[in-house]
């Protein structure tokens, strides 16, 4: 299978670059797998489409305000740092601009010296392992000093960087959000709960490799990142048990997918598991437990809308895309939202 066969023409002007001032108003597409059948809804209408039994699965990862502006010591010019994986003993790897002037040595400083860093290696690729020097919780440093790492094709500052959030959020990690639940408020989830709806978390944290592109033309030949995840045992446990009663799981996010069908046995029990899953999923793909899956609006050519159309069919996706088009939906992190069912 080729990766133009998951190409469509997207209008520039349908890619959200903020988001709507009530998260669960958006646009939600209803497409059915089987038939290819869709119906528009709003999000805000999901209470009507699930069912007593089945159960939500959630990414709980937060996203980290990973963008670091400083410059180079001693005062050689301006920077740019994006924090990608924590490597331990305060070391991260990242990815830098401009490259060319970050090698191994250079001293940075950000916040009038409140943090400063040291490259430490050059990695294959181009990323950088950085040490950084501070006082007091990292955490709270970044909180101070860095800014959300929005995705390329948002061209908008962020003005609430709690927007880039979901309501739900509580591990840190993230180097971009899960934003197909960024829909949710607590009052919709309290509300599909109150139907007999019950909500499971895994965490996976996102790395930006969600956004790299393929490149090569036939998908099998695409190398897949990598990405750390957790499922505890009661997650695990309202899975196994949801499936045994024929309710259905339904993921929030490929991120939530993607973290299920990792460590889910090929007779569809789910086990507790933690870490690291570079599944690439795709049409020919069995699903071991997603039986439904809400997702935002994803890039032609993508590893994302493969997995949809794995899912639903590339044909039946294709046409969901070009209806949700000529309806003029919002597309990709703060656009509107399908519910495959």
């Amino acid at each position: 299978m080729r990766t133009n066969d998951f190409y469509f023409n997207l209008p520039q002007e349908l890619i959200a670059q903020t988001p709507i001032p009530q998260r669960d108003a958006s646009r939600l597409l209803v497409l059915d797998k089987e038939t290819g059948a869709w119906v528009h809804r709003h999000f805000y209408e999901l209470p009507d489409l699930v069912r007593p039994g089945d159960c939500l699965i959630l990414n709980d990862s937060r996203v980290l305000p990973a963008r670091l502006l400083g410059h180079r010591l001693p005062g050689e010019g301006a920077c740019e740092v994006l924090l990608l994986i924590d490597r331990g003993d305060k070391i991260w790897e990242c990815l830098v601009r401009p490259g060319k002037r970050l090698r191994a040595g250079t001293k940075l400083s950000f916040g009038s010296g409140e943090l400063t860093a040291e490259v430490t290696e050059e990695l294959p690729g181009g990323n950088r392992l950085i040490r950084f020097d501070y006082e007091g919780i990292f955490l709270e440093v970044l909180e101070r000093l860095g800014k959300m790492p929005l995705p390329p094709y948002i061209k908008t500052e962020l003005q609430d960087r709690e927007r880039y959030q979901t309501v739900y959020s509580r591990v840190n990690g993230s180097a971009a959000a899960p934003t197909a639940g960024l829909h949710f408020t607590q009052e919709l989830l309290e509300k599909i709960r109150v139907i007999g709806v019950e909500i499971g978390y895994v965490t996976l944290h996102v790395g930006l490799g969600t956004f790299r592109p393929v490149k090569e033309a036939e998908i099998t030949d695409h190398e897949m990142h990598s990405e750390y995840c957790v499922i505890p045992q009661e997650t695990a446990d309202l899975i196994n048990r949801t499936k045994r009663n024929g309710g259905r799981v339904i993921c929030v996010g490929t991120t939530s997918c993607r973290t299920v069908e990792s460590w889910a046995t090929e007779g569809g029990t789910m086990r507790a598991c933690a870490g690291w899953t570079d599944i690439f999923i795709y049409p020919g793909y069995r699903f071991k437990v997603t039986d439904a899956l809400i997702t935002n609006f994803h890039l032609p050519e993508s590893t994302l809308i493969m997995l949809v159309s794995a899912l639903a069919g590339r044909e039946n996706v294709l046409r969901a895309y070009e209806e949700a088009v000529r309806e003029r939906y919002r597309f990709f992190s703060f656009g509107d939202a399908m519910f495959i069912q």
